[in-house]
C-alpha cells in the first residue's frame, strides 16, 4: 500500500470527489481527518466505514474560513494521530455560477474565501507538523474550468485561479521544507449528486475526448500519486483528470 503509515487531512470530506478521495486513500492504507462543515453526519458515517474496513479515520468538523477553528482542527488531528503528512484542499461552499447579471459580489467573496483563504488557512496550520516531521504533501483541488473559461463561471473562477496562483507560488516556498504543493483539475466527475443519464450529462460525456464522465475515485487515484512517495520530486504540478479536456496547463 503506497500510504501506510501516512496520515491525511481531506477537507469537504462529507461526499462528492472528498468521500470517494477518503475511500482511496484509505485503501492505500492512509490514516484519514475526515472533515467536514455542517454535514457532521454523513462525515461520520464515512469515518464509520472507514474503521470497520480497518483503516484509522476520524470525523472533524471546523469552517475553513476561520484561521482559529482551521488551527485548532489540526492540533485536535496531531493530538489523535501523532503526525500530519497529507492535505487535501477539497471544500468548497456556496453558488459557483451565474451570468454576471445574477451573480453578486457576495457570490464572488465567497468564493474567494474557500479557494484562498481556506487553503492559506490549512496550509498554514499544517506547515509547522509538517516541517518538523521533515516534509509533507499538499494537493489543491483545482478544475478543468481554469483552462476552459467558460461563460457562467466567473464566480467559480474566483476562488479556482487564487487556488491556482497561490498553489504555484507556495511550491517554491515551501519546498526547502520539502513540503510539495500540487494541484489536480477535474473534470465534470460522476459521483451520487451527478445524474449520468441526463441529457445535460450524456453530451458533455460525448464531447470528452475518453467518451465518458470521470469517476470521483479516480480524483482519489491522482492523490494517492502525489501524497505517496512516487511524486517525492514533483511540486508545483497541475494535473489535469478531465478525459482529454485539457490537455495542457495554458
Amino acid at each position: 500500500m503506497l500510504l501506510s503509515g501516512k496520515v491525511v487531512l481531506v477537507t469537504g470530506a462529507s461526499g462528492g470527489i472528498g468521500s470517494a478521495t477518503c475511500r482511496v486513500l484509505a485503501r492505500e492504507g492512509a490514516g484519514l481527518v475526515v472533515h467536514y462543515s455542517t454535514r457532521k453526519e454523513k462525515a461520520e458515517k464515512l469515518a464509520a466505514e472507514l474503521l470497520e474496513k480497518g483503516s484509522e479515520a476520524e470525523a472533524m468538523g471546523a469552517d475553513v474560513r476561520d484561521p482559529a477553528a482551521v488551527k485548532a482542527l489540526v492540533d485536535r488531528a496531531i493530538a489523535r494521530f501523532g503526525r500530519i503528512d497529507g492535505l487535501v484542499n477539497n471544500a468548497i461552499g456556496g453558488r459557483q455560477a451565474g451570468s454576471l447579471e445574477d451573480v453578486t459580489l457576495d457570490d464572488y467573496a465567497n468564493s474567494f474565501d474557500f479557494g484562498c483563504r481556506a487553503v492559506v488557512n490549512t496550509i498554514k496550520a499544517v506547515r509547522p507538523a509538517m516541517r518538523e516531521q521533515g516534509g509533507g504533501r499538499i494537493v489543491n483541488i483545482v478544475s478543468e474550468q481554469w483552462n476552459m473559461g467558460a461563460a457562467g463561471w466567473s464566480v467559480y473562477l474566483a476562488g479556482k485561479g487564487a487556488m491556482v496562483g497561490i498553489s504555484r507560488c507556495l511550491a517554491c516556498e515551501l519546498g526547502p521544507d520539502n513540503i510539495t504543493v500540487n494541484m489536480i483539475a477535474p473534470g465534470w466527475m460522476a459521483d451520487e449528486r451527478v445524474d449520468t443519464g441526463s441529457e445535460g450529462s450524456k453530451a458533455y460525456a460525448r464531447n470528452v475526448p475518453l467518451r465518458r464522465h470521470g469517476s470521483s475515485a479516480e480524483i482519489g487515484n491522482a492523490c494517492v500519486f502525489f501524497i505517496s512517495d512516487l511524486a517525492s520530486f514533483v511540486t508545483g504540478a497541475y494535473l489535469p483528470v478531465a478525459g482529454g479536456n485539457v490537455t495542457q496547463m495554458g
